[in-house]
């Protein structure tokens, strides 16, 4: 059975980003219509239904190209977005072992090691000096 699934999806796209963002989409759209009823109830059913058919479309396509650059358009669209994300996640990461500071002049981020006591930080980019508790 798993080498007939194997083989059935051997030059099929399969799941990227912009797959993975519309079965989100049709998720959600399938948790907010339980809480709506009437014309709403059927707009999100319909949305929802549209958005796993077309995933599944997307899934099974042979012309590789053209669903690859779909996704490229998507990422490109949504660049913004994953990269404040991901400097998010960068930023909580690194409070575990540092202070981040801004400089009082020229606004630039520093990033001093914790528990060193108050310290002299100068900044890199205007050669400011000033007292930080680390």
């Amino acid at each position: 059975m798993k080498e007939k699934f194997i083989r059935f999806m051997s030059g099929r796209y399969g799941i990227d980003s912009f797959g993975k963002f519309t079965l989100i989409a049709a998720v959600a759209a399938l948790i907010l219509s339980g809480w709506f009823d009437g014309l709403m109830f059927s707009a999100l059913t319909i949305f929802a239904w549209a958005c796993v058919v077309y995933s599944y479309f997307r899934m099974f396509s042979r012309n590789v190209y053209k669903r690859a650059a779909e996704n490229q358009k998507w990422l490109n669209k949504t660049y913004k977005i994953r990269a404040w994300f991901s400097r998010q996640k960068s930023s909580a990461s690194q409070r575990k072992m540092y202070h981040i500071y801004k400089c009082p002049s020229c606004r630039q981020k520093i990033r001093i090691p914790k528990g060193k006591g108050k310290i002299e930080v100068r900044c890199p980019k205007c050669s400011t000096t000033f007292i930080k508790n680390s």
